[in-house]
Protein backbone atom coordinates (compact mmCIF):
# COMPACT_ATOMS: atom_id res chain seq x y z
CA UNK A 1 0.00 0.00 0.00
CA UNK A 2 1.56 3.41 -1.39
CA UNK A 3 0.26 5.45 1.51
CA UNK A 4 2.68 8.43 -0.26
CA UNK A 5 -0.01 8.33 -3.01
CA UNK A 6 -3.30 8.24 -0.63
CA UNK A 7 -1.82 11.04 1.04
CA UNK A 8 -0.90 13.23 -2.06
CA UNK A 9 -4.29 12.84 -3.66
CA UNK A 10 -6.71 13.17 -0.42
CA UNK A 11 -5.92 17.28 -1.22
CA UNK A 12 -7.72 17.18 -4.61
CA UNK A 13 -10.15 14.40 -3.51
CA UNK A 14 -11.54 16.97 -0.66
CA UNK A 15 -11.32 19.88 -3.69
CA UNK A 16 -13.60 17.79 -5.99
CA UNK A 17 -16.26 16.77 -3.52
CA UNK A 18 -16.49 20.47 -2.08
CA UNK A 19 -16.25 21.13 -5.57
CA UNK A 20 -19.68 19.40 -6.29
CA UNK A 21 -21.59 21.05 -3.24
CA UNK A 22 -20.70 19.27 -0.21
CA UNK A 23 -19.89 20.91 3.09
CA UNK A 24 -15.84 21.30 3.72
CA UNK A 25 -16.39 19.66 7.54
CA UNK A 26 -18.80 16.64 5.47
CA UNK A 27 -16.58 16.43 2.63
CA UNK A 28 -13.53 15.86 4.85
CA UNK A 29 -15.06 13.33 6.97
CA UNK A 30 -16.36 11.43 3.57
CA UNK A 31 -12.89 11.28 2.28
CA UNK A 32 -11.06 10.31 5.45
CA UNK A 33 -13.51 7.17 5.60
CA UNK A 34 -12.38 6.63 1.67
CA UNK A 35 -8.63 6.27 2.75
CA UNK A 36 -9.88 3.84 5.43
CA UNK A 37 -11.52 2.22 2.84
CA UNK A 38 -8.59 2.60 0.58
CA UNK A 39 -6.55 0.83 2.89
CA UNK A 40 -8.16 -2.55 3.86
CA UNK A 41 -9.16 -3.27 -0.25
CA UNK A 42 -6.49 -1.90 -2.23
CA UNK A 43 -3.81 -4.75 -0.78
CA UNK A 44 -5.96 -7.27 -2.58
CA UNK A 45 -7.90 -5.63 -5.13
CA UNK A 46 -5.78 -2.55 -6.48
CA UNK A 47 -7.49 0.17 -8.67
CA UNK A 48 -6.40 1.24 -12.03
CA UNK A 49 -7.45 4.66 -11.51
CA UNK A 50 -6.84 5.84 -7.77
CA UNK A 51 -8.10 9.09 -7.67
CA UNK A 52 -11.20 8.27 -9.79
CA UNK A 53 -11.76 5.24 -6.99
CA UNK A 54 -11.34 7.83 -3.90
CA UNK A 55 -13.45 10.15 -5.70
CA UNK A 56 -16.65 7.62 -6.01
CA UNK A 57 -16.00 6.33 -2.72
CA UNK A 58 -15.35 9.51 -0.35
CA UNK A 59 -18.60 10.74 -2.55
CA UNK A 60 -20.45 8.12 -1.75
CA UNK A 61 -19.76 7.80 2.07
CA UNK A 62 -20.58 11.71 1.84
CA UNK A 63 -24.14 10.72 0.62
CA UNK A 64 -24.37 8.32 2.56
CA UNK A 65 -24.10 10.63 5.81
CA UNK A 66 -26.42 13.42 3.73
CA UNK A 67 -29.33 10.90 3.66
CA UNK A 68 -28.98 10.04 7.17
CA UNK A 69 -29.13 14.18 8.15
CA UNK A 70 -30.38 16.31 5.45
CA UNK A 71 -34.13 16.97 3.88
CA UNK A 72 -35.00 14.75 0.94
CA UNK A 73 -34.93 17.30 -1.59
CA UNK A 74 -31.21 18.16 -0.88
CA UNK A 75 -30.51 14.49 -0.86
CA UNK A 76 -31.95 14.29 -4.43
CA UNK A 77 -30.21 17.03 -5.92
CA UNK A 78 -26.59 15.86 -4.45
CA UNK A 79 -27.59 12.49 -6.17
CA UNK A 80 -28.09 13.57 -9.35
CA UNK A 81 -24.83 15.10 -9.72
CA UNK A 82 -23.16 12.00 -8.22
CA UNK A 83 -19.95 11.04 -10.37
CA UNK A 84 -19.68 7.84 -12.42
CA UNK A 85 -16.91 5.74 -11.79
CA UNK A 86 -13.53 6.19 -13.54
CA UNK A 87 -11.10 8.71 -14.51
CA UNK A 88 -11.95 11.86 -12.72
CA UNK A 89 -10.83 15.10 -14.23
CA UNK A 90 -9.20 17.85 -11.63
CA UNK A 91 -8.31 21.70 -12.00
CA UNK A 92 -6.38 23.13 -9.75
CA UNK A 93 -7.69 21.17 -6.80
CA UNK A 94 -4.89 21.50 -4.74
CA UNK A 95 -4.65 25.50 -5.57
CA UNK A 96 -8.32 25.93 -4.87
CA UNK A 97 -8.07 24.27 -1.45
CA UNK A 98 -4.89 25.98 -0.58
CA UNK A 99 -7.20 29.35 -1.19
CA UNK A 100 -9.99 27.62 1.19
CA UNK A 101 -7.60 27.12 3.94
CA UNK A 102 -5.94 30.45 4.08
CA UNK A 103 -9.29 32.10 4.13
CA UNK A 104 -9.10 35.83 5.54
CA UNK A 105 -11.75 34.57 8.11
CA UNK A 106 -9.51 32.45 9.81
CA UNK A 107 -7.28 33.17 12.01
CA UNK A 108 -3.51 32.71 11.25
CA UNK A 109 -3.66 29.97 13.28
CA UNK A 110 -6.22 28.50 12.19
CA UNK A 111 -5.11 28.75 8.72
CA UNK A 112 -2.57 27.03 9.64
CA UNK A 113 -3.55 23.96 11.23
CA UNK A 114 -6.44 23.69 8.72
CA UNK A 115 -3.73 23.40 5.87
CA UNK A 116 -1.63 21.05 7.81
CA UNK A 117 -5.18 18.78 7.93
CA UNK A 118 -6.32 19.04 4.56
CA UNK A 119 -4.04 19.83 2.10
CA UNK A 120 -0.69 18.53 3.82
CA UNK A 121 -2.85 15.20 4.83
CA UNK A 122 -1.33 15.36 8.08
CA UNK A 123 -3.48 13.61 11.41
CA UNK A 124 -4.76 15.75 14.14
CA UNK A 125 -2.90 13.99 16.60
CA UNK A 126 0.25 14.76 14.33
CA UNK A 127 -0.85 18.63 14.30
CA UNK A 128 -1.33 18.74 17.73
CA UNK A 129 2.23 16.54 18.93
CA UNK A 130 3.83 19.07 16.39
CA UNK A 131 2.06 22.45 17.89
CA UNK A 132 2.73 21.23 21.69
CA UNK A 133 -1.04 21.23 22.65
CA UNK A 134 -3.50 18.79 23.43
CA UNK A 135 -4.96 16.75 20.59
CA UNK A 136 -8.60 17.26 21.71
CA UNK A 137 -7.38 21.51 21.50
CA UNK A 138 -6.71 20.88 17.81
CA UNK A 139 -9.35 18.81 16.88
CA UNK A 140 -11.61 21.47 18.74
CA UNK A 141 -9.60 24.47 16.42
CA UNK A 142 -9.86 22.51 13.19
CA UNK A 143 -13.16 22.18 13.62
CA UNK A 144 -13.69 25.66 14.26
CA UNK A 145 -11.65 26.49 11.33
CA UNK A 146 -14.16 24.06 9.02
CA UNK A 147 -17.15 25.33 10.02
CA UNK A 148 -16.22 28.91 9.19
CA UNK A 149 -15.59 28.10 5.98
CA UNK A 150 -18.49 25.50 5.56
CA UNK A 151 -20.05 27.86 3.13
CA UNK A 152 -17.49 29.44 1.13
CA UNK A 153 -17.43 28.90 -2.64
CA UNK A 154 -14.72 27.87 -4.75
CA UNK A 155 -15.67 30.64 -7.66
CA UNK A 156 -14.47 33.07 -5.33
CA UNK A 157 -11.24 35.08 -5.98
CA UNK A 158 -8.26 33.52 -4.27
CA UNK A 159 -5.69 35.58 -2.13
CA UNK A 160 -2.02 33.91 -3.32
CA UNK A 161 -0.20 36.60 -0.78
CA UNK A 162 -2.33 35.27 1.92
CA UNK A 163 -1.61 31.67 0.87
CA UNK A 164 1.90 32.15 0.18
CA UNK A 165 1.62 33.95 4.62
CA UNK A 166 0.05 30.55 5.72
CA UNK A 167 2.97 28.39 4.13
CA UNK A 168 5.15 30.82 5.74
CA UNK A 169 4.11 30.53 8.86
CA UNK A 170 4.41 26.25 8.92
CA UNK A 171 8.07 27.15 7.70
CA UNK A 172 8.75 29.32 10.55
CA UNK A 173 7.24 26.81 13.22
CA UNK A 174 10.23 24.29 12.84
CA UNK A 175 10.15 21.14 14.04
CA UNK A 176 8.66 19.58 17.25
CA UNK A 177 6.94 16.27 18.17
CA UNK A 178 7.29 13.84 15.17
CA UNK A 179 6.30 16.24 12.46
CA UNK A 180 8.81 18.24 10.58
CA UNK A 181 7.18 21.63 10.23
CA UNK A 182 10.17 23.49 8.38
CA UNK A 183 9.82 20.11 5.84
CA UNK A 184 6.00 19.76 5.53
CA UNK A 185 5.89 23.53 4.27
CA UNK A 186 8.46 22.66 1.69
CA UNK A 187 6.56 20.02 0.56
CA UNK A 188 3.53 21.70 0.66
CA UNK A 189 5.17 24.83 -1.25
CA UNK A 190 6.65 22.66 -3.87
CA UNK A 191 3.11 21.51 -4.34
CA UNK A 192 1.74 24.68 -4.69
CA UNK A 193 4.52 25.97 -7.39
CA UNK A 194 3.48 23.12 -9.20
CA UNK A 195 0.27 24.28 -10.05
CA UNK A 196 0.65 27.37 -10.01
CA UNK A 197 2.93 29.94 -12.13
CA UNK A 198 3.84 32.86 -9.65
CA UNK A 199 7.51 34.54 -9.05
CA UNK A 200 6.56 34.93 -5.48
CA UNK A 201 5.59 31.00 -5.00
CA UNK A 202 8.84 30.48 -6.76
CA UNK A 203 10.61 33.06 -4.46
CA UNK A 204 9.48 31.52 -0.97
CA UNK A 205 10.21 27.89 -2.43
CA UNK A 206 13.62 29.37 -2.84
CA UNK A 207 13.77 31.39 0.95
CA UNK A 208 12.21 27.91 2.28
CA UNK A 209 15.17 26.01 0.89
CA UNK A 210 18.16 28.13 1.45
CA UNK A 211 17.22 28.92 5.25
CA UNK A 212 16.78 24.77 5.25
CA UNK A 213 20.08 23.64 3.88
CA UNK A 214 21.81 25.75 7.08
CA UNK A 215 19.71 23.53 9.61
CA UNK A 216 22.38 21.10 10.65
CA UNK A 217 24.94 24.23 11.63
CA UNK A 218 22.26 26.05 13.61
CA UNK A 219 22.39 24.11 16.48
CA UNK A 220 25.69 23.07 18.81
CA UNK A 221 25.17 18.70 20.13
CA UNK A 222 23.72 20.25 23.41
CA UNK A 223 21.01 22.00 21.30
CA UNK A 224 22.10 26.02 21.91
CA UNK A 225 22.04 28.08 19.35
CA UNK A 226 24.89 28.76 16.88
CA UNK A 227 24.74 32.30 15.44
CA UNK A 228 24.96 32.52 11.44
CA UNK A 229 28.47 33.77 12.12
CA UNK A 230 29.57 31.11 14.07
CA UNK A 231 28.01 28.37 11.75
CA UNK A 232 29.98 25.28 10.51
CA UNK A 233 29.48 26.15 6.48
CA UNK A 234 30.66 22.78 5.87
CA UNK A 235 27.49 21.46 7.36
CA UNK A 236 25.29 23.26 5.03
CA UNK A 237 23.29 21.63 2.57
CA UNK A 238 25.00 22.53 -1.11
CA UNK A 239 22.21 20.51 -2.92
CA UNK A 240 19.87 22.50 -1.27
CA UNK A 241 21.31 25.92 -1.56
CA UNK A 242 22.18 25.02 -5.45
CA UNK A 243 18.28 24.47 -5.91
CA UNK A 244 17.50 26.99 -4.26
CA UNK A 245 19.49 29.66 -6.13
CA UNK A 246 18.28 27.96 -9.64
CA UNK A 247 15.03 28.87 -8.19
CA UNK A 248 15.17 31.90 -7.46
CA UNK A 249 17.27 32.90 -10.38
CA UNK A 250 14.81 31.90 -12.56
CA UNK A 251 11.85 33.80 -10.53
CA UNK A 252 13.89 37.42 -10.55
CA UNK A 253 14.19 37.00 -14.46
CA UNK A 254 10.82 37.55 -14.71
CA UNK A 255 11.65 40.99 -13.59
CA UNK A 256 7.92 41.32 -11.22
CA UNK A 257 9.91 41.47 -7.47
CA UNK A 258 8.13 40.85 -4.61
CA UNK A 259 8.83 40.28 -0.74
CA UNK A 260 9.91 36.49 -1.05
CA UNK A 261 12.42 36.91 -3.67
CA UNK A 262 13.83 39.82 -2.15
CA UNK A 263 14.05 37.79 1.51
CA UNK A 264 15.71 35.10 -1.13
CA UNK A 265 17.85 37.10 -2.57
CA UNK A 266 19.72 38.04 0.81
CA UNK A 267 19.79 34.25 1.98
CA UNK A 268 21.76 33.09 -1.49
CA UNK A 269 23.99 35.62 -0.22
CA UNK A 270 24.67 34.50 2.58
CA UNK A 271 24.93 30.96 0.83
CA UNK A 272 27.49 32.46 -0.98
CA UNK A 273 30.01 33.35 1.00
CA UNK A 274 32.92 30.84 1.69
CA UNK A 275 32.82 32.83 4.80
CA UNK A 276 31.53 35.29 7.50
CA UNK A 277 34.32 37.73 6.46
CA UNK A 278 33.41 37.33 3.04
CA UNK A 279 29.71 38.25 2.77
CA UNK A 280 28.86 40.84 0.67
CA UNK A 281 27.09 43.18 3.06
CA UNK A 282 26.59 46.02 0.52
CA UNK A 283 24.85 44.06 -1.61
CA UNK A 284 22.79 42.37 0.91
CA UNK A 285 21.45 46.25 2.64
CA UNK A 286 20.93 47.24 -1.36
CA UNK A 287 18.21 44.35 -1.18
CA UNK A 288 17.06 45.04 2.32
CA UNK A 289 16.44 48.76 0.62
CA UNK A 290 14.15 46.73 -1.67
CA UNK A 291 12.39 44.81 0.97
CA UNK A 292 11.83 48.73 2.85
CA UNK A 293 10.42 49.64 -0.40
CA UNK A 294 8.24 46.58 -0.70
CA UNK A 295 6.96 45.83 2.85
CA UNK A 296 7.96 49.24 4.69
CA UNK A 297 7.97 46.62 7.85
CA UNK A 298 9.68 47.83 10.78
CA UNK A 299 10.99 44.06 10.96
CA UNK A 300 12.90 44.82 7.73
CA UNK A 301 13.95 48.04 9.08
CA UNK A 302 15.33 46.04 11.94
CA UNK A 303 17.30 43.71 9.95
CA UNK A 304 18.78 46.34 7.86
CA UNK A 305 20.44 48.32 10.97
CA UNK A 306 21.93 45.00 11.35
CA UNK A 307 23.33 44.95 7.59
CA UNK A 308 24.13 48.62 7.90
CA UNK A 309 26.48 47.64 10.99
CA UNK A 310 28.55 45.32 9.11
CA UNK A 311 28.47 46.89 5.59
CA UNK A 312 29.77 50.52 7.13
CA UNK A 313 30.29 49.69 10.98
CA UNK A 314 28.60 49.99 14.04
CA UNK A 315 27.82 53.34 14.44
CA UNK A 316 26.33 53.27 11.41
CA UNK A 317 24.06 50.32 12.33
CA UNK A 318 23.36 52.46 15.58
CA UNK A 319 22.24 55.27 13.59
CA UNK A 320 19.85 53.58 11.64
CA UNK A 321 18.47 51.28 14.96
CA UNK A 322 17.96 54.60 16.51
CA UNK A 323 15.04 55.97 14.13
CA UNK A 324 13.10 52.53 15.65
CA UNK A 325 10.74 51.75 17.88
CA UNK A 326 12.78 50.04 20.66
CA UNK A 327 9.09 48.04 21.19
CA UNK A 328 9.74 46.07 18.33
CA UNK A 329 11.09 42.22 18.76
CA UNK A 330 14.69 41.85 19.02
CA UNK A 331 15.11 45.50 19.29
CA UNK A 332 17.66 45.00 22.48
CA UNK A 333 19.11 41.77 20.77
CA UNK A 334 20.25 44.20 17.52
CA UNK A 335 21.46 47.17 20.26
CA UNK A 336 23.22 44.49 22.15
CA UNK A 337 25.64 43.13 18.95
CA UNK A 338 25.98 46.35 17.75
CA UNK A 339 26.89 48.22 20.89
CA UNK A 340 29.42 45.11 21.41
CA UNK A 341 30.80 45.76 18.04
CA UNK A 342 31.38 49.51 18.88
CA UNK A 343 33.42 48.40 22.22
CA UNK A 344 30.87 49.17 24.61
CA UNK A 345 30.63 45.91 26.13
CA UNK A 346 28.90 46.93 29.80
CA UNK A 347 25.95 48.31 27.44
CA UNK A 348 26.07 45.54 25.11
CA UNK A 349 26.01 42.87 28.54
CA UNK A 350 23.15 45.11 30.12
CA UNK A 351 20.88 44.96 26.45
CA UNK A 352 21.77 41.13 26.14
CA UNK A 353 20.38 40.38 29.55
CA UNK A 354 17.58 42.78 28.72
CA UNK A 355 16.99 41.00 25.38
CA UNK A 356 16.82 37.42 26.76
CA UNK A 357 14.04 38.45 29.03
CA UNK A 358 12.19 39.36 26.23
CA UNK A 359 13.20 36.14 24.03
CA UNK A 360 9.77 34.10 23.01
CA UNK A 361 12.18 30.74 23.25
CA UNK A 362 14.26 29.18 25.77
CA UNK A 363 16.68 28.47 22.97
CA UNK A 364 17.07 32.21 22.13
CA UNK A 365 16.90 32.82 25.93
CA UNK A 366 19.66 30.67 26.77
CA UNK A 367 21.74 32.16 23.64
CA UNK A 368 21.49 35.85 25.18
CA UNK A 369 21.39 34.87 28.82
CA UNK A 370 25.06 33.37 27.80
CA UNK A 371 25.76 36.45 25.84
CA UNK A 372 25.39 38.77 28.39
CA UNK A 373 27.51 36.28 31.35
CA UNK A 374 30.33 36.18 28.16
CA UNK A 375 30.79 40.19 28.14
CA UNK A 376 29.93 40.28 32.00
CA UNK A 377 32.82 37.95 32.80
CA UNK A 378 35.20 39.86 30.25
CA UNK A 379 34.59 43.21 32.46
CA UNK A 380 35.45 42.01 35.49
CA UNK A 381 38.29 40.76 34.02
Amino acid sequence: MDEALLRGLTPTVLAILVRRGADFAAAEDAVQEALVEALRVWPDDPPRDPKGWLVTVAWRKFLDATRAEAARRRREDLVEVEPEPGQAVGVDDTLQLYFLCAHPLLTPSSAVALTLRAVGGLTTRQIAAAYLVPEATMAQRISRAKRTVAGVRFDQPGDVATVLRVLYLVFNEGYSGDVDLAAEAIRLTRQLAAVIDHPEVAGLLALMLLHHARRASRTAPDGSLVPLAEQDRGRWDTRLIAEGVEILQAALARDRLGEFQAQAAIAALHADAPTAEETDWVQIVEWYDELVRLTDSPVVRLNRAVAVGEADGPRAGLAELASLDEGLPRYAAVSAYLHERDGDLASAARLYAEAATKATNLAERDHLTRQAARLNTRLRG
